[in-house]
């Protein structure tokens, strides 16, 4: 993955970091694997225009299965909240984690528009295509019984990566992500990755757009694929990864983990 690199704009006089458009996915709400206080304090310190919901932000499927819902994680839902109410053009596109969500498309919640795609034009006049990504998995869209048991298996998967490195670190060694090394190193994962960016960005030049912004995968990357700004803005399950916009029209990938110096191993932080 391209790593992502901290932002040089220098805050306002609040300590706020503010951007003409954010792009934020698969949060995961109702999960455990959740960085939620992560999340919190991304948006307590940063302010923009637009900011997009790209899916997966609550997690539909593990909350049918068992309840999980802490104070951060409705924390984070009334700020997104907040945030419409004081002038943020929020919208939300639903992903399959929270499909339930896309019987309402087309409507209106606290301020937050609910929609299936939308095409957003940066200021420097490139128009990007937005979306999930969901429909371009071919697991999730002929195989959904085989994505309910990849889901199973990846939350076993963060629950090892947890105690794994709660070992490293009482060894003196810094936080590893066994799902990433997986990403990389198998090479079946690899294909499915660049399968799933090729069929998205098939769809951005099908649309006649300058690029695509998505989620679903949480592999944070921008990259240019057949003429097409291919971006991914990542998870918060992981990567902790931001997709930003400043107001000249430049794209950045924001990783917060890194730029605050949080361990992924904390269980909570100060977003005060």
């Amino acid at each position: 993955m391209n790593m992502p690199i901290p932002s040089p704009a220098v805050p306002a006089h609040d300590g706020k970091r503010r951007f003409r458009t954010i792009w934020i996915s698969d949060i995961h709400l109702g999960t455990r694997g959740c960085k939620a206080d992560f999340l919190l304090d991304f948006l307590k310190r940063t302010e923009s225009e637009k900011l997009y919901l790209v899916g997966d932000i609550i997690d539909g499927w593990r909350l049918k299965k068992s309840w999980y819902w802490p104070q951060s994680h409705n924390d984070v839902v009334q700020k997104v909240l907040r945030k419409a109410r004081k002038g943020t053009e929020v919208v939300f596109l639903p992903g399959n984690h929270d499909e339930m969500f896309r019987t309402f498309l087309g409507l209106h919640f606290g301020g937050v528009k609910i929609a299936n795609k939308a095409i957003h034009t940066t200021a420097d006049g490139r128009r990007l295509l937005i979306l999930h990504g969901d429909r371009f998995d071919g697991v999730v869209r002929y195989a959904r019984w085989v994505a309910f048991l990849g889901d199973g298996a990846y939350a076993l998967a963060l629950l090892a990566n947890h105690w794994f490195n709660i070992a490293r670190r009482r060894l003196g060694y810094p936080y590893w992500s066994l799902s990433a090394w997986l990403k990389q190193r198998v090479k079946n994962a690899v294909k499915y990755i660049d399968c799933y960016e090729e069929a998205v960005a098939s769809e951005a030049r099908r649309c006649d757009v300058d690029g695509v912004v998505c989620g679903h995968i949480h592999h944070a990357e921008m990259r240019r694929i057949g003429g097409v700004l291919y971006c991914n803005d990542g998870d918060w399950v992981e990567s902790c990864t931001a997709l930003v916009e400043h107001f000249d029209g430049r794209l950045e990938m924001l990783n917060w983990a890194e730029i605050r110096g949080f361990s992924m191993l904390q269980p909570t932080v100060d977003a005060t």
